[in-house]
């Protein structure tokens, strides 16, 4: 079965009645975002098929190659220079890939027919030219703001492969998403008590989905701040805590229009059996919740994302693969065909496939430690920068044109621009020696270290370019803009530039 352009180019067919929202169980995308797309797709790695999570270590491989070859082809084409000093890469084969390994791995569980959007975290990449190119691979959005609600209607995501979920949906959020025919997660019995009155009551019928978030309490993961399913997580209604069980319940049944559950659990840091735990306890809850409605009333199961991600090698590791086999030894109703399903992966599609390049501006030494003074430091890799023991960052190094560099590895700090001591991407990392106008490559930062930009000193978001195999192209790489580097005037407009008197009038 082939594809038809709308397929393609991620838009719904239709409208209600088949598989749009009102139209019944289908949640939006469903067969549409998994017909037609095989191993012929053109963004397989260097004309080879989807990685589908074997352990052959091939296509992490051909990744790597990709990415040398890319670095060198930017000092090439002028990307990266003195006048340029850092710049963001993005792998278009590989995201291809890793997008065409989950929609695989999900097809693999799941009973025939059975409707799945994949909507992707847009707070992974907030960058529209990706919600794109994944939306071109079948793929939704996941939104959290009117920000991010924006980016995904800007590249063409339509609303029946859109989700809103948030903690703290403000009353004009909501009422835009409804309208919109945007499926809705409300967070807790305040903001469903918001959906009663913009529907109309609870007798009302929406024209989008709506459904539950609901924290299943099962604990959390290595990495405290990111953990969603802990006893007193912000998000979602504490299922364990008392009463709560049973107002969930009656908040379904009072409300025939309210035919969804989710929960997300997973996170860096978090366990697949912990990820499985949290969504069994929502398919065990929807169950209860069905046999009290006497009829299928929740008939889509919003399981989340946050598949954790290998940033020791270029191997992706754990799989969507893995993690969907998981779910089906641990919730095996969950891919029998009564449930429509929806995810929300974010950094698990992205990270593998993106770099940050910076020039070497000095090499010194401090107390006998060679130090390289870069110019990618916390505005780019917050988190590896304030808490390098959940965050590191794996770096490489290579000479001024872009050539992997050799020689004995010296224990080195990489620093970045910011004017404090501790912004370091790397301490004592053992590699070939820094020189100035060596490049440093950060790895795997195709996820978050292109959208939580963080403004200190006033430091410009990089330029971002995505880069695609042409035999065509010098070097044997193209590249694309993404977005371009920010300018020291759209910096001073963004600071109040145009109110510069304000205060002293």
């Amino acid at each position: 079965m082939s594809a038809t352009d709308d397929e393609r180019h991620g838009r719904a067919p239709g409208g209600p009645g088949d598989g749009t929202p009102g139209g019944g169980r289908v949640p939006e995308g469903g067969d549409t975002a998994r017909a037609g797309r095989t191993a012929e797709k053109k963004g397989t790695p260097d004309g080879g098929t989807p990685d589908d999570g074997a352990p052959d270590g091939g296509a992490a491989a051909l990744a790597a190659a990709r990415r040398e070859r890319a670095v060198r082809a930017a000092v090439e084409q002028g990307l990266i220079g003195p006048a340029d000093p850092v710049v963001g890469l993005l792998d278009v084969a590989g995201i291809r890939a890793s997008a065409a390994g989950l929609r695989a791995a999900f097809e693999e569980v799941t009973a025939p027919g059975t409707p799945v959007l994949h909507a992707f975290a847009v707070k992974a990449a907030s960058l529209v030219p990706v919600l794109r190119l994944l939306a071109d691979e079948g793929l939704g959005c996941e939104v959290a703001s009117p920000g991010e609600l924006a980016l995904a209607r800007a590249a063409g995501v339509p609303a029946s492969h859109t989700v809103l979920d948030s903690p703290a949906k403000s009353v004009e959020e909501l009422r835009e998403a409804l309208s919109l025919g945007i499926a809705v997660n409300a967070d807790n019995p305040q903001e469903l008590a918001r959906v009663d009155t913009l529907v109309g009551g609870p007798g009302a019928t929406p024209s989008a989905p709506v459904g539950l978030r609901i924290n299943p309490q099962v604990g959390g993961g290595t990495i405290e701040a990111l953990s969603t399913a802990t006893a007193t997580s912000k998000f979602g209604v504490a299922l364990r805590d008392e009463g709560a069980r049973d107002w969930v319940v009656r908040a379904f049944l009072d409300r025939p229009w309210l035919t969804r559950l989710h929960t997300h659990t997973g996170s860096q840091g978090v366990p697949l059996d912990l990820m499985a735990a949290g969504v069994r306890a929502a398919y065990e809850l929807a169950e209860e919740i069905n046999t009290a409605a006497g009829r299928q009333q929740i008939d889509t199961l919003d399981i989340g994302g946050g598949l954790p991600v290998n940033f020791a090698s270029d191997e992706e590791s754990p799989t969507h693969r893995e993690y969907a086999l998981a779910l089906r030894d641990a919730v095996p109703g969950l891919f029998d065909g009564r449930y429509g399903l929806v995810t929300e992966f974010g950094r698990s599609l992205l990270a593998k496939h993106g770099t940050v390049l910076a020039r070497v501006e000095y090499a010194k030494t401090a107390g006998d430690r060679p130090i390289a003074v870069t110019h990618a430091g916390a505005q780019l890799a917050t988190r590896t920068v304030f808490a390098p023991g959940s965050w590191p960052i794996r770096v490489t190094a290579f000479d001024p044109k872009g050539r992997p560099k050799s020689g004995p590895c010296v224990d080195q700090d990489v620093a970045g621009p910011c004017c404090f001591a501790g912004d370091l991407v790397a301490q004592k990392r053992p590699l070939p020696l820094f020189e100035a106008g060596d490049l440093a490559a950060l790895l795997d930062t195709g996820a978050y270290y292109f959208s939580n930009h963080f403004a200190y000193n006033s430091l410009p978001r990089p330029a971002v370019h995505g880069f695609s195999t042409d035999p065509g192209a010098p070097g044997g790489v193209r590249f694309a803009l993404v977005r371009p580097a920010q300018s020291v005037e759209e910096i001073v407009a963004e600071s109040g530039g145009a109110q510069r008197d304000a205060l002293t009038r």
